[in-house]
């Protein structure tokens, strides 16, 4: 039986195909095309297999992300109480450079006139404080058929505490309107801070009809194919979900692409034996850094697409910056050099692709270093080392460098980029970065991997057997997923077990009917429960994971003055401490592949041939080249080295020494063997 995964990028789509009978995997790559779902079936064909072979389709894809990038969604509309039409325009009155007075927040993402109001008012205990007015309700209903809106949402204030008034809206829209899609606040994010619920709610409802649309168009070809299971699609909490859930909460699927290659680092490190790694996702536009912190890949419910638009769903953490091989180097009007995060992207893509660039990219400066050979994708494509020195000497003719420095000064800068933002990743989450592994992939990550560990005193860069296709594997990872929570504002010390466990099981209640209709079986549901806790009076919470029934509250007072402790540098155990919401992580799991193992037997590889390569700020130094599928299990490598495959390079460092450990990964230990 195969499993297959394609994953969808803005520059290539890769995919994964796995034989559970054989034992084996098959990966390729194309390039994207205008429609994702072309890229889709031009890299089933490039594998050569038939739909009717695969028994588990999985999907990641950027149709979201890009969606609200480019803003290019229906027209959308907005039921609100009278009063409340301008919560998402006025947001949290904060900017993302604060000293900046001439930047402004992008508008939000429903035109004003199109936020309606209407009479109703529940109070903060989930009372009626004002019964709904039903003929405002339709009269509102008449506008949107009038503007020809195709999408609404209803954001009710209070609507966490009690949400009859939205239940009834729905109801009265749906009467009205049966071709229009309806998204409430109490059922996409039911929880307090009006901002936040209005915002994740009107993402979901901008960009339900396009999923919607998108997945659908995806399950036709794939059935017309002869595909007979369900297309499951990677949402932002690092699971998936069907077609149909996602014409639900179409919100879930805005970092689906970024999730992928966070799953699978933490996965493989976890094999290698890393409990602590950062993952470096580098492809052709940007780099998505994660986190795997005790074995665990961070979540969190505080992220965004556009700033000021928060969208609350729990999405795997990741950092993203425009670092990518096809990111343009160009000097600012101060004369200085900068890196991104303009790309050349997939077309034209760098000048040495010769497909007509004509700005300097990573890949012209790693080509220029030597780092790059001059044939990629196992001789597919050829690089062209003129075309790459005539735009990299637009850099350096400013700036009094000759090619090979300004090739040298383009890197050091997007490494500087890279470096700074893995930082903020770590230490602001109080962690150092000695502990910590460095996963390099994606096509360009092992590029740039072993130099970056070496700036942030990493010991350790690990880079997958196929680290330009281990965002498709990623899908291939993960199990079914949703998230359920539930308000409850309660102080710690008053609070009753026997309630909470209650409120628990009535999640998980419904936890269980979501995966039932998805047709998860009893022996393959996992439920899982946490409380976010905080000091009373704070504004942020924390995630406390509960194992088994509630009944004591001291055990999960201790760990949260403990993880309060390690992320902010204080704790006070004297001070109240308030329950502020429980949830539930709704698990159905899947088939995954079982990556192949070979135990290593320790060889140093004679090289294929050698060529000359800058490392740093070194002279040109003869670094012996290998291809990567000659290398079995065991095989040790000296710096300087380069290591080919088909979709990456791997660059190891004079001083560092490469090994490939059983599940053959290629192991740098930074500084020679540790």
């Amino acid at each position: 039986m195969l499993h297959l995964a394609v994953d969808v990028g803005g520059t290539f789509t890769d995919v994964c195909a796995y034989d559970e009978e054989q034992g084996t995997t098959r990966v390729g790559k194309v390039s994207s095309t205008k429609d994702p779902i072309d890229a889709v079936f031009d890299s089933i064909e490039e594998l050569g297999v038939r739909l009717d072979e695969i028994e588990l389709f999985s999907h990641g894809t950027t149709v979201a992300t890009n969606a609200l990038i480019t803003r290019n969604f229906p027209r959308s509309a907005m039921v609100t109480t009278k009063g409340f039409r301008d919560v998402i325009e006025i947001r949290r009155g904060t900017k993302q450079d604060l000293w900046d007075a001439y930047s402004d927040v992008a508008p939000p993402y429903v035109q004003r006139r199109n936020r309606l109001e209407v009479t109703e008012r529940i109070d903060y205990a989930g009372n009626e404080a004002e019964p709904l007015d039903e003929e405002e309700v339709r009269r509102a209903a008449h506008l949107i058929r009038r503007r020809q809106i195709e999408t609404v949402a209803v954001c009710l204030v209070n609507s966490h505490a009690n949400p009859d008034h939205e239940r009834r809206v729905k109801k009265i829209l749906n009467e009205e309107l049966p071709e229009v899609t309806v998204s409430t606040s109490s059922e996409v994010l039911p929880e307090i801070f009006e901002h936040e619920r209005f915002s994740t709610t009107v993402a979901n409802a901008v960009l339900a009809p396009l999923v919607s649309g998108y997945a659908q168009r995806l399950e036709q070809r794939m059935k017309e194919g002869g595909y007979t299971g369900d297309v499951l699609l990677l949402h932002s909490g690092g699971g998936v979900m069907t077609t149909e859930v996602a014409e639900q909460l179409g919100g879930r699927l805005a970092s689906s692409g970024l999730a992928a290659g966070a799953i699978a680092s933490g996965h493989i490190a976890k094999l290698s034996g890393y409990q602590n790694a950062v993952g470096l996702d580098m492809g052709g536009t940007s780099a998505d850094i994660s986190l795997l912190v005790e074995g665990e890949t961070r979540i969190t419910q505080d992220w965004f697409v556009e700033y000021g638009y928060p969208i609350r769903f729990p999405s795997v953490e990741v950092l993203t910056v425009g670092a990518g091989g096809g990111s343009i180097a160009w000097i600012d009007t101060a004369g200085s050099l900068r890196n991104g995060p303009q790309s050349a992207g997939a077309v034209p893509g760098p000048a040495c692709y010769g497909r007509g660039g004509e700005e300097p990219t990573n890949t012209d400066a790693n080509l220029l270093l030597g780092r790059l050979g001059q044939n990629l994708i196992g001789g597919g494509m050829t690089l062209d080392v003129s075309e790459a020195e005539r735009t990299v000497a637009k850099i350096g003719e400013p700036l009094d460098l000759d090619t090979t420095e300004a090739a040298r000064a383009i890197i050091k800068v997007a490494n500087a980029n890279l470096a700074d933002a893995i930082r903020l990743a770590l230490i602001r989450r109080g962690h150092d970065p000695r502990d910590f592994a460095l996963v390099a992939f994606g096509g360009a990550g092992p590029l740039h991997g072993a130099e970056l560990a070496r700036e942030l005193s990493i010991p350790t860069v690990l880079v997958p057997p196929n680290p330009g296709i281990t965002s498709a594997l990623g899908c291939l990872l993960v199990d079914i997923r949703h998230d359920f929570s539930e308000m409850y504002l309660t102080p710690a010390d008053s609070a009753e077990p026997a309630n909470i466990e209650n409120a628990f099981q009535e999640l998980e209640h419904q936890a269980r009917e979501r995966l039932e209709t998805e047709g998860i079986a009893p022996n393959d549901m996992r439920l899982g429960r946490s409380l976010d806790m905080r000091y009373l009076g704070q504004w942020r919470s924390l995630e406390v994971p509960i194992e088994g029934e509630v009944q004591s509250l001291e055990e999960l007072l201790g760990w949260f003055h403990r993880e309060h402790e390690r992320q902010h540098a204080y704790k006070r155990e004297d001070s109240p401490v308030e329950i502020y919401q429980l949830r539930v992580a709704a698990i159905g799991t899947i088939p995954k592949p079982e990556l192949p193992y070979e135990k290593p037997e320790s060889y140093e590889p004679r090289a294929g041939e050698h060529r000359d390569v800058m490392f740093g700020e070194a002279e040109l130094l003869s670094a012996a080249i290998h291809d990567r599928a000659s290398l079995a299990a065991g095989a040790r490598i000296p710096g300087p080295a380069i290591i080919n495959q088909l979709d990456s390079t791997v660059v190891v460092f004079p001083g560092d020494e490469a090994e490939v450990d059983g599940w053959f990964n290629i192991i740098i230990h930074v500084g020679g063997k540790q």
